[in-house]
């Protein structure tokens, strides 16, 4: 009877794919507020170009200030209905999300490939680490969990539980248009709050579907809100006195800015930015497999992922198998993303690419050799494509400009080492430690490896170690700032707060008195 009494989320009867299809038609993105798709007045618009074409896909909107307080009044009155909703029916909204998101995939995949740039089958990959994300939502109440002690004195009980903080909001990156908003708000609002999420500006087609997912399901309105625009909705966000919690996936010199000025206006920040993840292939290694698995995660998705392995450090006499593995990049298939057997899509903005460029250029400059060149690179049927090739920069020194900051982009860096502790020195020195991987098959090497290399996401004979969520995101060094990880156990910590209770239940009357109170 008890479950009975707890209202499902209703089943929406909209077909599979009107939800991407109808979003998509509109050129000129709208804001998602208060359960409604809403028109912006904006004066300023970003375009949204075909990375592989330059073809005009759409434009984004920069929220105006009104349009913007219009969200957070939508977000903080919904919190107040929201947070009292039973975390089961908040779960069952999280099944009916999870089956509209696995309904649209496919059609999210392609809006990636199509504004992004990767490859669809690399897009897909991105929509399925999101899906999972919201699974782990669905089962949110196991990490909601608080803590007890029955009798901690005579006739006294204490316990912790877990309540919401509020309005929260999310700042997306360009490069996982799906995956890291999925990151977001499913967790934030299974746990209670509401949300305000600004996608990027560069790819905000697949925010769209995301919302119009969310209104398919009939969550209540204003408990997740989407709002549009560049730094200027950032400041927004980060001047809002009513959002109690920020996150942020991007840059270094983006999520720096964001984590001091959300942390001197009161909020928590997670704050996911830069990486320089270093592969280590020992001598005694399948060789085979660990260069597939290095030339993957050093060009998949042109190299714009922040547990790329854009370094490998070759042990001994490993360093003789460079020229295989530069024969391997030579052979990865340049071109659309959405064509078949494509390896490397193109670049996400021609700004990107010049920049990939002009630090690939660099190297040689600093006195590297570059064994392999993608600059220049041209696909004859896609000639305005923003294209940089699998590239190769051999004897990388730690003080040259394409070791010290991140390119983004598929380029290797190669590092000489002869010993696996020279490796872990070389590795520890640096500022950043989101992931790194070993490749062995020696368990006494890989064990020294993961315990004393100072990164906090490790693979062994794995190229990109990046947790599912009933883990976290953890990230080390300068690649966080924020002591609470992404999702998993660590993200339900970010979205919530204590609250603690002491009770007395006494069998007889308390004496007056005025000392400070103690437990017996």
């Amino acid at each position: 009877f008890f479950f009975l009494m707890i209202r499902r989320p209703p089943r929406s009867t909209q077909s599979r794919s009107s939800a991407a299809s109808d979003v998509y038609k509109r050129q000129n993105l709208k804001n998602f507020i208060n359960g409604r798709f809403v028109e912006s007045k904006a004066t300023k618009w970003f375009d949204i170009r075909n990375p592989a074409t330059q073809e005009l896909v759409s434009r984004v909107p920069q929220t105006t200030r009104e349009e913007y307080n219009e969200a957070v009044n939508a977000a903080k009155e919904a919190f107040a209905t929201w947070k009292e909703v039973p975390i089961l029916v908040r779960q069952r909204y999280m099944m009916e999300y999870l089956r509209k998101l696995r309904e649209n995939h496919e059609e999210l995949a392609k809006t990636i490939t199509r504004e992004q740039g990767k490859t669809l089958p690399d897009a897909r990959g991105d929509v399925l680490r999101g899906i999972e994300v919201v699974e782990q939502c669905c089962t949110v109440s196991s990490h909601m969990m608080g803590e007890t002690i029955d009798n901690i004195s005579k006739n006294i009980d204490t316990y912790s539980i877990r309540v919401p903080l509020g309005v929260c909001a999310g700042i997306a990156p360009f490069n996982f248009p799906v995956m890291i908003p999925l990151w977001m708000y499913p967790l934030a609002i299974a746990c209670g709050n509401t949300y305000i999420m600004k996608p990027s500006e560069r790819v905000a087609g697949a925010s769209a579907i995301l919302a119009q997912l969310i209104q398919d399901i009939d969550l209540p309105k204003g408990v997740v809100n989407f709002v549009h625009g560049g730094k200027e909705t950032v400041d927004f966000i980060l001047e809002t006195e009513e959002v109690r919690a920020v996150s942020f996936v991007g840059s270094n010199q983006a999520g720096e800015y964001i984590y001091n000025k959300g942390t001197q206006n009161g909020k928590r920040v997670q704050s996911n930015m830069g990486a320089k993840n270093h592969g280590v292939i020992l001598p005694d290694a399948e060789k085979e497999d660990a260069l597939n698995n290095l030339a993957g995660a050093a060009f998949g998705a042109s190299g714009q992922r922040c547990m790329a392995l854009s370094v490998a450090v070759f042990v001994g006499e490993s360093k003789n198998w460079v020229p295989e593995l530069v024969e391997k990049a030579k052979k990865l298939k340049i071109t659309a993303g959405d064509q078949p057997n494509a390896d490397l899509g193109p670049i996400t903005s021609p700004e990107l690419k010049q920049k990939i460029e002009e630090l690939i250029g660099s190297s040689s400059q600093d006195g590297a050799r570059i064994l392999l060149d993608g600059r220049g690179v041209q696909v004859k049927e896609f000639p305005k494509g923003n294209f940089v090739g699998p590239t190769v920069i051999d004897n990388v020194q730690p003080n040259m400009r394409c070791y010290k900051e991140e390119i983004f982009g598929p380029v290797l860096c190669i590092v000489y080492v002869d010993t696996l502790d020279q490796a872990i020195e070389f590795i520890n020195k640096n500022q950043w430690g989101n992931g790194t991987a070993i490749f062995t098959s020696n368990g006494a090497n890989a064990r020294k490896f993961q315990h004393e290399v100072e990164v906090g996401q490790i693979g062994i004979n794995l190229p990109i170690p990046v947790p599912l969520p009933m883990f976290s995101f953890t990230g080390n060094k300068k690649s966080i700032r924020g002591d609470l990880n992404f999702y998993g156990k660590a993200g339900v910590h970010f979205f919530t707060q204590w609250k603690t209770i002491t009770a007395r239940w006494p069998s007889t009357i308390q004496q007056l008195s005025t000392a400070m109170p103690i437990m017996k």
